[in-house]
């Protein structure tokens, strides 16, 4: 996709500066979150079985629960713990189909997983033994490290602790 250039990039940089300005609140003056967090994500998959020897079986991700979809008879929901509490939620929906993956209004860019510096390189190392494409460190972004899933959802590796960016506390914890 085309990026911005010359004064269009300009604009774009002053307008994400104004935004900053207007809503950014530092930590002491931000109200609490009215939530308790994220219970699941909620994600479309082609193929069930396919969905869950990835997740399970190659990155390690426990399948706590498969049950069928409420709102879709035949439709599986299923759910796997990502940690800390998290669950990452899967639908299938037979009959339909749907298109490949587009990074869209709307659609999910990736899922940022936090992860420890051992994890990393172990992730980093399995991926390379199995010959599975990914994004960086090697593009100059030492501390992530991007890959699709079989439905093309973007999963980073984030070798960051939570509520932390580029080594910077943004939440109070």
């Amino acid at each position: 996709m085309p990026q911005p250039r010359g004064a269009e990039l300009e604009r774009v940089r002053a307008r994400r500066e104004e935004l900053r300005a207007e809503y950014l609140r530092p930590a002491e003056s931000r109200p609490a979150t009215p939530v308790r967090g994220v219970h699941h994500i909620a994600l479309i998959c082609r193929d069930v079985e396919r969905t869950i020897r990835f997740y399970q079986e190659f990155l390690g991700f426990p399948l706590v629960e498969l049950v069928e979809n409420r709102d879709y008879a035949g439709s599986s929901h299923f759910f796997f713990d990502i940690g800390n509490g998290n669950l990452l939620g899967f639908f299938d929906f037979p009959g339909h189909d749907h298109p490949d993956f587009m990074e869209t209004i709307g659609a999910v860019q990736h899922i940022a997983l936090s992860t420890s510096a051992e994890h990393f390189a172990e992730i980093k190392a399995k991926l390379d033994a199995e010959g599975i494409e990914y994004l960086g460190p090697d593009r100059g972004v030492e501390n992530s490290l991007y890959i699709r899933d079989p439905n093309g959802v973007g999963i980073e590796f984030y070798r960051e602790e939570l509520g932390r960016f580029e080594g910077r506390p943004l939440l109070d914890r």
